[in-house]
């Protein structure tokens, strides 16, 4: 049986979330204005801490492990919302999510005891991200060739692992007044002669360790208040018992990581398309461009609005199956997040450049706020593994592979 209708909870989830972006997003982008990258990020804090209280971070924590996640979907819901009004901090908070995805997925307890407490805890501003880019790109992480690919080692010295080498596009790396994040998950290679499905690990490094460097906090054209840094990793030693999983299991982990991220940002997407919608909604229904009615009533400007509908709809209800099929298999079904995530990335920016055509030269204005989701938007096909170097990749191996059934994502068999 098919239910799209949301639980009791859930629907609370829903109107909770609501109410907080109401409350505490609507004027976040005044308070980052006029800022440089480290300073907009700063300008958020208080927010962020309000958003861990409220339990946004828990919420991305299974409950045997002390959070309150009972489902991807959950957390999808409550990312629309928020994003539906300002984008920035909800990414953070998504971000730090991402940063201890592996270790709750492939954490061990004495692992979970040391690192999940002040991400669980409901209190202060914790910081995570997931150290994984690097800047002579990523995408070709699967290259079997060993003098390919990442860069980055990590080399075992009596209980410590050495890491060496520099990322980009690290979340949090520098942290509330430079402090540095909580927790860094970074990948790195064992053995720099060997392919990375053999090689690639991933290791659990508290950001103040010594060694790292913050070399660049980027500016990026949108998501003001959103942090991402390159960062050199040094000499930075780590106990040997900081390693996730086993030596070699580091594209697995990311991509169990990455499939569940690829399902968020449909909601996200969602979210930036529902507020480009409700714009343009909102001046078809009030303006009338010298005419004698409201523009909404010309059948061009209702056919543009009725098309945008339908593609956020269908967008929300694809991330929702996404996330669903995420819980179900345990993160080993990809196809539908990959999908997901480049479908509704894609389809966002349509929305907005359509919102754009309804509301006509006003938009170029500031004040519409329209070019300013575009530039944020601009974002979601580039970030989390860009659509075209990583996400399609995926996707051709997952089409590509023997025995592949093409209805198989839509019955749910995995």
């Amino acid at each position: 049986m098919i239910d799209f209708e949301l639980s009791p909870e859930q629907r609370q989830l829903q109107l909770d979330a609501r109410a907080f972006a109401k409350t505490h997003l609507t004027d976040l982008r005044k308070k980052m204005a006029g800022k440089d990258a480290a300073g907009r990020f700063e300008a958020t804090k208080e927010v962020y801490e309000a958003a861990v209280k409220a339990g946004y971070l828990k919420l991305q924590v299974p409950p045997p492990l002390g959070g309150t996640m009972n489902s991807l979907v959950d957390v999808a819901l409550v990312a629309e919302e928020l994003i539906a009004v300002e984008s920035s901090l909800p990414l953070s908070v998504l971000s730090t999510g991402l940063g201890i995805m592996g270790l709750l997925f492939f954490g061990n307890p004495d692992q979970y005891a040391k690192f999940l407490p002040p991400f669980v805890s409901g209190e202060g501003a914790p910081l995570a991200g997931l150290s994984f880019s690097e800047p002579q790109g990523t995408a070709n992480y699967h290259n079997t060739d060993p003098s390919k690919g990442f860069q980055t080692s990590a080399v075992l010295d009596g209980d410590e692992w050495v890491i060496n080498g520099r990322k980009i596009w690290t979340p949090h790396a520098n942290g509330w007044g430079g402090k540095h994040a909580d927790l860094l998950a970074v990948a790195a290679r064992v053995g720099m002669d060997k392919a990375p499905q053999e090689s690639l690990s991933m290791f659990l490094v508290p950001g103040t360790t010594p060694g790292i460097t913050i070399e660049e906090n980027i500016e990026t054209i949108g998501q003001p208040g959103a942090e991402v840094c390159v960062v050199r990793y040094e000499n930075v030693r780590v106990p040997k018992e900081n390693l996730l999983g086993n030596v070699g299991d580091g594209i697995m982990i990311a991509e169990t990581a990455f499939t569940a991220t690829a399902g968020l940002v449909g909601a996200m997407a969602i979210g930036v398309a529902r507020k480009a919608f409700d714009i343009a909604l909102e001046f078809a229904r009030t303006e009338t461009r010298g005419g004698s009615v409201p523009i909404i009533q010309h059948q061009n400007v209702a056919t543009i609005l009725s098309d945008m509908k339908a593609k956020i709809e269908a967008g929300r209800y694809l991330t929702w199956k996404a996330c669903w099929n995420f819980d179900r298999s345990m993160g080993r079904s990809q196809e539908l997040s990959l999908v997901n995530k480049v479908f509704t990335s894609e389809l966002m920016i349509g929305v907005i450049t359509d919102a754009m055509r309804v509301v006509g030269v006003e938009a170029y204005k500031a004040h519409t706020g329209l070019m300013e989701l575009l530039q944020d938007a601009m974002a979601y096909p580039l970030f989390d593994g860009g659509n075209v170097g990583v996400r399609r990749l995926q996707l051709q191996r997952v089409l590509s592979a023997e025995g592949y059934d093409a209805m198989a994502a839509a019955e749910g068999i995995f």
